[in-house]
């Protein structure tokens, strides 16, 4: 305990002395970041480094010095400076409970997605999980994005298309009925006909229809994720994937709602009333299907690793974003 004092007293000394020479340096009109005495400054100094909820006073302190000292415009003065911030900082952080200490990282999602936290390896195929709400032009993005990084696209028509071809459920489960999710409701009454009940409980082993759909859905995306590039719209891929252990990155775009009414205007020939009403039951469907069988919570900025507003950038810049982020995870 003593020698940490000893050391945040050394520290304080130096960061008091390193505000008075780039002060000296610069001649800023705004003055030295530390106004009192050396004795009470170092003194405040050094309970900032030694009360961890005050680390943040601190940082702040140090980063004033820190711009200031990039303004030098001697480069060799300037030069000099920035070694002794450095150093500063960096003794600062090697401390016990200093600020920067307290990681963010969910370690259980971290766990679940390896893709999180860490760089794509070259071993990783890149997989894109795009999220949208309706009318934010979620599906244009995805399949530009997909173009331009030349690697394939499935939203839910392409996989019904695969899944049939592969005769995944021999003819008998697609998700054509399911594409806008007006059709689920897990817990809604429905008539029961035991015809209808036998056949589906033969066909599906005993799963509810929906259930089916979704499960060898699922098996379909995770074959996909682990063989080729590629990006996937909607489906819950997100939380299939990270829940299988397959890297992938999750985006979910969205748009201020009368922007999306607008391009539902324009792109359906609904009027307003139909486009807002149309625009409500989609994200009603989409959420509860997401969060039925994800767990999760659709929308939610926490349940994806980029969220983008598609009306701040337009489809082409939004583009130019993500492909940014995807280079430097695979750096």
């Amino acid at each position: 305990m003593q020698d940490n004092e000893k050391k945040c007293l050394e520290l304080a000394n130096r960061i008091y002395d390193l505000d008075a020479e780039v002060y000296k340096c610069v001649g800023s009109a705004l003055g030295r970041t530390f106004t009192g005495n050396r004795e009470s400054t170092v003194e405040n100094l050094c309970m900032l480094m030694l009360t961890k909820p005050d680390g943040h006073l601190l940082r702040s302190e140090l980063a004033l010095i820190g711009n200031m000292a990039r303004t030098i415009p001697d480069k060799e003065e300037k030069a000099q400076m920035m070694a002794e911030y450095d150093s500063i900082l960096s003794e600062i952080e090697s401390l016990p409970d200093s600020f920067g200490k307290v990681d963010i990282v969910d370690l259980a999602r971290a766990e679940l997605n390896p893709s999180a936290g860490k760089k794509l390896s070259e071993n990783d195929h890149l997989v894109i999980c795009i999220s949208r709400t309706q009318g934010s032009a979620g599906n244009d993005i995805g399949f530009e994005l997909a173009d331009e990084l030349h690697i394939n696209y499935y939203d839910v028509e392409i996989f019904n298309q695969v899944l049939n071809r592969l005769e995944a459920e021999k003819g008998s489960v697609s998700d054509a009925e399911t594409e806008h999710f007006t059709d689920f409701d897990k817990y809604r009454k429905k008539s029961f006909r035991l015809k209808t009940w036998l056949r589906d409980f033969n066909r599906y082993h005993g799963l509810p229809r929906q259930d089916a759909v979704f499960f060898n859905m699922s098996d379909l995306i995770c074959n996909l994720a682990r063989t080729e590039d590629c990006v996937i719209m909607g489906r819950c891929a997100d939380s299939i994937l990270a829940n299988n252990h397959i890297p992938h990155i999750s985006l979910f775009i969205s748009a201020p709602f009368p922007l999306r009414i607008q391009r539902i205007m324009a792109s359906k020939n609904m009027d307003f009333r139909q486009a807002a009403r149309f625009l409500k039951q989609m994200d009603r469907q989409h959420k509860k299907y997401y969060d039925f069988y994800t767990g999760g919570r659709w929308g939610r900025a926490e349940s994806y690793d980029l969220c983008i507003n598609s009306a701040n950038y337009g489809i082409g810049e939004t583009i130019d974003l993500i492909e940014r982020m995807i280079d430097q995870k695979r750096k």
